[in-house]
């Protein structure tokens, strides 16, 4: 079988980049979830479309293919490419082209035989010609309809169908800032595919390009609380290599400012808890009936935003909420960090002891998401008090330990 730069299967190919991306810097003899020439067939699908972000490294245990991109300097996600490359029969273009093209010469509505005719028409001058029957016809203006590409109007039991009225786009600058930002911006970016030659404005400091691989997920997630349905997932543990089913009502999309990670916040019944979920980690979404349940959870999770730092929903100790807080003193030049406390202070109040000293604190589900930041302000920390004392005592060990790494005076203890 010749090999085909297009794809009927997206999450093939985002398994293959996210091993070649993210997790990757694999051999061939390494990769063996797949046999070798499903390894190589993939690597020539990457370097088609990612060719001038494809590097290797030869080492000892053979040459290791990975992609290299440097966000700082492209101005727009060249992941985007692989959505772009989807397979299609012949049957599926030809009629797609056929039909745009009767639609857009009658402006008023046709009913399905009549474009069946116009059809067979239109392909009866060709030597081999393809025949479409009205059933095939039928599913690909329903298809399409759904799309929002044709209107469909009904006349008593007739049904007829026009071409839908090309929307104007909007600024093209607006749709540059989406396809790089929002969730799903694979949808802008081929927007921005239709428009003419622009001049770009806009570049990112810190531009998070791996969602793209997980937009599908993501827009089967958004349909889903937009109907108000549950969904049956499939979660895959990296670790163990295991898939997992899940039956769940979604409820939130969280993303992470530091990090560009995306999460599900969702209601599992098997927990009776609302839990977060990795993105990346969600193999596959399948809708199912609408819940009864999803207004209510809404407002259960409205009101446990207020104590969600990350996105732990559940304490380490067990306890329903944990209060941590501490106290900072900082010299007369770096007032500027009491600012620093506000903006970064999330769920948490921060008071202004005196002109250089500030305290911060908040009662969270789980007080240990806060520590990777607390730790920002370690040599500055004159007191710190977690309610989880475990907690407490490892934060004040590490910094003993530091402190002895480095030959220095003092410790957590003060």
């Amino acid at each position: 079988m010749a090999y085909s730069e297009v794809i009927k299967n997206f999450n093939r190919i985002r398994d293959y980049m996210r091993e070649f991306y993210i997790y990757g810097f694999k051999s061939r003899e390494e990769y063996n979830k797949k046999s070798a020439r499903s390894y190589d067939d993939e690597r020539r699908r990457l370097e088609s479309w990612l060719g001038d972000h494809m590097r290797f490294r030869q080492t000892a245990e053979g040459k290791n293919v990975f992609i290299s991109i440097d966000s700082r300097i492209l101005h727009h996600n060249p992941l985007y490419k692989a959505w772009k490359a989807k397979s299609f029969t012949d049957g599926d273009i030809t009629l797609h082209f056929v039909l745009m093209d009767i639609l857009s010469e009658y402006k008023e509505p046709l009913s399905l035989s009549d474009i069946a005719a116009q059809v067979d028409v239109y392909l009866v001058g060709f030597d081999q010609p393809k025949m479409f029957d009205e059933s095939t016809i039928r599913k690909k203006l329903k298809e399409y309809a759904s799309e929002g590409i044709v209107e469909v109007k009904k006349q008593g039991k007739a049904v007829y169908y026009k071409r839908s009225e090309l929307s104007e786009p909007c600024d093209v600058n607006v749709l540059d800032y989406f396809s790089e930002i929002a969730p799903c911006g694979v949808i802008g970016s081929f927007l921005l595919d239709k428009q003419s030659r622009y001049e770009e404005m806009l570049a990112f400091k810190h531009h998070y390009i791996t969602g793209a691989l997980d937009s599908e997920v993501m827009c089967s997630l958004f349909m889903a609380i937009r109907e108000k349905r549950m969904v049956t997932m499939e979660t895959i543990n990296r670790h163990k290599d295991r898939i997992t089913e899940n039956h769940v009502i979604p409820i939130h999309i969280m993303i992470s400012a530091q990090s560009g990670r995306q999460y599900l916040m969702a209601y599992a019944p098997r927990f009776d808890r609302i839990r977060p979920f990795r993105i990346d980690n969600i193999v596959s979404v399948m809708p199912d009936e609408k819940s009864e349940r999803f207004d209510e959870l809404k407002e259960v999770f409205r009101g446990m935003r207020p104590h969600i730092w990350g996105v732990s929903t559940q304490s380490r100790s067990g306890k329903r909420m944990e209060h941590i807080e501490f106290t900072i003193h900082y010299d007369e030049y770096e007032r500027h960090i009491h600012r620093r406390l506000e903006r970064e202070k999330r769920c948490g109040t921060v008071e202004k002891i005196d002109e250089n000293t500030s305290r911060f604190y908040a009662d969270v589900y789980d007080a240990s998401e806060l520590v990777p930041w607390i730790r920002t302000f370690i040599c500055r920390i004159i007191d710190i008090s977690i309610s989880d004392k475990e907690l407490e005592s490892q934060f004040k060990e590490d910094i003993n330990e530091m402190y002895r790494m480095y030959d220095l005076e003092g410790g957590g203890d003060e």
